[in-house]
């Protein structure tokens, strides 16, 4: 059984709660405010942490510096991984933080990292990713759109970065977000040339496979020290 502090947003703070608490877990605190700088937070085994990109950072150092373990679904602040880094080091405490806790988009990453390294050797195609969100989504691309993205650079030798919109530019992998009234999330792509198309796609029915995930991340961050990704949960 877990003690946990959360911060979060929106829908996705009363789903998450409602998960630990259906999995047996106590929840000692919820802030829906965007920091958690006047907060004590030090009883908890594991903070959740939903907010902003302005915000995640000052969360995780008074997570780590309170010596409670962390997990994050915030991204933006993956500039500043150094000093996180050793923040975990200094306090003795566990991070796991991740684009997506859906375990269905965890084994998309791996489905698209196989692809993209299968298309490497089929220079005729172009590859694009598409990303739908709802529209209090903040973070433009997403997270996983990034990483999706990232995982395709990292593997096809033609491209070397990533750029949100549709014109094409050599080198470049385009990004395409789009904002609609309540989409969960979708992501999809596609690899085209002038005799076919190949694509693959994630479609989230609702937010529960995200909660859920995050939950299962904090379970799984208890009694351990240091770095973690959901590859080390989902154990590809």
């Amino acid at each position: 059984m877990l003690t946990c502090t959360e911060l979060l947003l929106l829908n996705m703070g009363k789903l998450i709660e409602k998960i630990a608490i259906d999995r047996g877990h106590i929840i000692s605190n919820v802030f829906n405010d965007s920091q958690w700088s006047s907060q004590d937070i030090s009883g908890a085994d594991v903070a959740i942490e939903f907010s902003t990109p302005k915000s995640a950072l000052e969360n995780i150092r008074k997570s780590t510096h309170s010596g409670v373990s962390i997990v994050v679904g915030t991204t933006g602040w993956y500039h500043q991984w150094d000093k996180v880094e050793k923040w975990v080091a200094e306090f003795n405490v566990a991070l796991l933080p991740a684009t997506n806790f859906s375990i269905g988009v965890n084994i998309f990453y791996e489905i698209n990292k196989k692809l993209a390294s299968l298309m490497n050797h089929h220079k005729s195609y172009t590859s694009k990713v598409k990303e739908i969100h709802h529209q209090q989504k903040l973070d433009s691309p997403s997270g996983t759109a990034i990483t999706i993205a990232e995982q395709i650079i990292n593997n096809i030798d033609v491209y070397n970065n990533w750029e949100e919109g549709e014109e094409e530019n050599k080198g470049t992998l385009n990004i395409e977000a789009l904002r609609k009234n309540d989409i969960p999330g979708t992501h999809q792509v596609t690899y085209e040339n002038e005799i076919d198309k190949i694509s693959i796609s994630h479609e989230a029915k609702n937010r529960e496979g995200f909660a859920l995930g995050a939950v299962i991340a904090a379970e799984f961050l208890l009694d351990k020290k240091g770095i973690y990704s959901m590859n080390d949960i989902i154990k590809f």
